[in-house]
């Protein structure tokens, strides 16, 4: 094994402080931002239109809202010592492991449907 594959096997995240979440849901994340000497925890909530390389120690997802009428998309890697913590809001019920397609769509069209839960 390498170096860098050495050094990426000790920052993983444990199995249980991984978040379960999946594209379509609205995720809210908490990212620790540095400005000079002070830190401080910036919130991005939207919607998971991608996760890539999900078994990897480089698993990435993008998350994407819509702020002041223009679209924001956020990439973050899942496993990074910055991400404090990833609450799920929403679940989402979509069919393409992608949604790239939102970001031509405006509005109402630009929702996605919430999963529904059975009454068991």
């Amino acid at each position: 094994m390498n170096l860098v594959d050495q050094i990426s096997q000790q920052q993983l995240k444990a199995a249980e402080n991984v978040p379960k979440f999946n594209v379509g849901d609205t995720v809210r994340v908490h990212f620790r931002i540095v400005e000079g000497e002070k830190e401080r925890i910036q919130v991005f909530e939207g919607v998971v239109i991608a996760r890539k390389k999900a078994e990897s120690s480089n698993a990435t997802f993008t998350v994407r809202r819509v702020a002041f009428n223009e679209g924001v998309e956020r990439v973050f890697p899942l496993h990074s010592p910055r991400v404090e913590k990833v609450e799920v809001i929403r679940e989402g019920q979509v069919r393409r492991a992608k949604l790239y397609y939102l970001r031509d769509r405006v509005g109402k069209a630009a929702r996605v449907k919430a999963k529904q839960r059975s009454a068991k």
